[in-house]
């Protein structure tokens, strides 16, 4: 409480004073004397604190059912091994239909719940050299992950991931594969959507025989992408920089899996899998393409062409 407020009540309750001379003689308003009187006379020394001055009713906030909701998507998001996001959590409200909030205010929300890990510093993106292909099919990028089956047994699981899309052309685990598995499983995928114009890989055997104790000879990857006019791309040893981008899939595949049991055996992988690659595909937005899912990315433009026809 100002003591000023009260000394203008006392001029006037208990000297005589009309709220004009009051007013007057303190330097206020008429309006202002009145306040202060009716306000000690319903509730006292209280009636004279300083109130707030924030609205009683704020249009622009947040309605607490849309709050509830982001919360709703990001703890649902989370539980399933994945992105939660601001930005992913205004793309599924937006697919639902739903009211859609600034993307600041859902970085709100989940602050204020206390839902938000501070990250250590990163390098900035900027900083990054990034290439990526212009077209579908322009750059094809393979590689062989590892999971572990509920008896820690390690398996190996093999994918192939088209550049400019992400989309994820193939996946599939087994216990090991070899050139002759990777070569027909290529094979396999030139017959489903064309042959691309170039792969990129590591240097692991079932891909070349650059690095091979024997040289001369060629692989069945190599001989497959030979025959298609296929240009073939090979990170440099020791710079898996270069693969980024699978790289980067193969994080989101484990945290993904790392939400659900650990599977019982190889089928229960691969049923994991196909279904992984269908929510990877449809229904989760991409960053890089513009919150693209692959699926729309992919088909959105003609597919890039091999030297062979």
């Amino acid at each position: 409480m100002k003591p000023k407020n009260l000394v203008i009540v006392q001029a006037v309750l208990d000297q005589g004073l009309s709220h004009a001379q009051a007013a007057a003689k303190y330097g206020v308003t008429r309006q202002w004397v009145h306040r202060l009187v009716t306000r000690y006379q319903a509730a006292g020394l209280e009636g004279l604190a300083p109130r707030s001055k924030a609205p009683h009713h704020r249009p622009g906030r947040t309605p607490e059912q849309v709050r509830e909701l982001v919360l709703a998507l990001r703890r649902e998001l989370t539980s399933q091994g994945a992105d939660a996001g601001p930005e992913t959590i205004r793309w599924h409200l937006h697919n639902e239909g739903a009211q859609v909030p600034a993307v600041s205010t859902i970085r709100r929300i989940l602050h204020d719940a206390g839902l938000v890990t501070p990250a250590p510093q990163k390098r900035p993106r900027s900083s990054y050299i990034r290439f990526e292909a212009d077209l579908p099919n322009e750059c094809w990028q393979s590689d062989i992950t590892h999971w572990h089956l509920a008896d820690h047994t390690r398996i190996e699981i093999l994918d192939f991931l088209d550049d400019h899309s992400r989309y994820l052309l193939h996946i599939r685990a087994a216990a090991a594969f070899t050139g002759t598995d990777v070569a027909q499983t290529l094979h396999q995928l030139i017959d489903q959507y064309g042959p691309p114009a170039s792969t990129l890989t590591d240097n692991g055997l079932v891909f070349t025989t650059r690095f091979a104790r024997f040289k001369g000879s060629r692989g069945g990857f190599e001989k497959l992408l030979q025959t298609y006019g296929i240009t073939q791309k090979n990170g440099r040893p020791g710079h898996p920089q270069t693969q980024g981008k699978i790289e980067r899939f193969h994080q989101t595949l484990k945290r993904w899996l790392a939400a659900k049991p650990r599977p019982q055996n190889l089928t229960e992988l691969n049923t994991w899998l196909t279904q992984f690659q269908t929510w990877y595909n449809t229904a989760r937005p991409h960053r890089a393409i513009g919150r693209k899912t692959p699926h729309q990315a992919y088909t959105a433009l003609p597919k890039a062409m091999s030297r062979v026809k």
